[in-house]
């Protein structure tokens, strides 16, 4: 499909800086694409009333690691700062990464982090990792000199956490963004962006959902650096995503599948969520256990086996997220949704509000 069938104008003030406060104040729109009055402007708080009992909520339990480190390449005399994206882990010393400036960097070239001195490989903030392979738009993969936990902590050491670049390059990361960034039930350690639209939920909305019969399940995709690339291709069959490590346990599985045969509804938290749950499920629509990579990409034309309710943030225009909703929703409604949005003062993006989309029957 052609890539500009999903733009849109969207003024910059639209654009959220910080999150509702408290979490769920943030306002909600639903989207209902077979319904005679197919949007309704509602509030976060409104999910008690939204959702029935016996419907599933599905949570990215991911958690956000201060992923962006800033280090030096040393060619003799020679210094360039380097910026480096953590994006995949490959291993337990292993990382793809966007690397700004890559063409700084060439292959066995060794980049320093923090105040490390040549030769040393880490002590308290120091550490050194080694250029392995280099890729197309700026991506590279680094060796570090240390390996499991030993390297997690000198990433938690001297990594930033990694706002989006519509936030990040309008104000400066702060004390606040470090659990504003993070959801309520981050647990597995991994991610280098929030699944956004669980950064909506606080105990007290939980608590709600759950005296009225709708159940919580968990699942974890470690969402990458990728997730901020814009779509460059002019059609998207050429658009290559980047693959994202993720996990459905036995037990979400098995949980998931008896509430589709009790009637229940399956409401994907993020679009994180619904795409790992989409990746897990056969064409008979049966969850499956599963664990490992997920590249998928969901563009109009897809049809999906999993998931019948979908609360997310509003997305980037040309983004593949707004293809994945355009899906779910048809891609008139979605625009038409979306206009409604900004003519409606919707906050947008990770600090924004959100949208509770129901699955189109076409």
């Amino acid at each position: 499909m052609d890539v500009g069938l999903f733009d849109f104008d969207l003024p910059e003030d639209r654009i959220a800086l910080r999150p509702a406060s408290p979490r769920d104040a943030a306002r909600l729109l639903v989207v209902r694409p077979d319904a005679s009055e197919p949007f309704e402007d509602c509030g976060i708080r409104d999910l008690v009333s939204l959702l029935q009992p016996g419907d599933a909520l599905v949570l990215n339990d991911t958690r956000v690691i201060p992923s962006r480190l800033y280090g030096r390449r040393r060619r003799g005399e020679s210094v360039a700062r380097i910026e480096i994206m953590l994006h995949k882990r490959e291993g337990a010393d292993r990382w793809r990464a966007f690397a700004r400036p890559a063409k700084k960097l060439a292959l066995g070239e060794t980049v320093t982090f923090g105040d490390a001195t040549e030769g040393v490989a880490c002590e308290l903030g120091r550490l050194q990792a080694e250029v392995i392979a280099k890729e197309e738009g700026g991506e590279v993969e680094l060796r570090f000199a240390v390996a499991g936990a030993y390297l997690d902590d000198a990433i938690a050491r001297l990594g930033e956490l990694p706002l989006p670049p519509y936030i990040a390059g309008k104000r400066p990361t702060d004390q606040a963004d470090a659990s504003d960034y993070q959801t309520m039930h981050a647990r597995a350690d991994g991610a280098v962006a929030a699944p956004t639209a669980g950064l909506h939920f606080t105990p007290e909305l939980v608590a709600a959902l759950e005296a009225c019969g709708v159940s919580r399940h968990f699942v974890t995709l470690h969402v990458g650096a990728g997730t901020f690339l814009p779509v460059k291709a002019d059609d998207t069959d050429a658009h290559r995503m980047h693959a994202e490590w993720g996990t459905v346990s036995p037990e979400t599985a098995a949980g998931l599948n008896a509430v589709r045969a009790r009637g229940g509804r399956i409401v994907a938290v993020g679009t994180t969520s619904l795409r790992l749950l989409e990746s897990a499920t056969g064409e008979d629509g049966v969850i499956m256990p599963f664990s490992g990579d997920t590249a998928i990409f969901i563009t109009p034309g897809y049809r999906f086996r999993a998931v019948d309710l979908l609360l997310t943030n509003f997305h980037l225009p040309r983004s593949t997220l707004f293809m994945l909703v355009s899906a779910f929703c048809g891609l008139d409604l979605i625009k038409r949704a979306y206009a409604h949005a900004i003519a409606g003062g919707y906050r947008f993006y990770s600090y924004g509000d959100g949208s509770l989309l129901h699955r189109s029957s076409r």
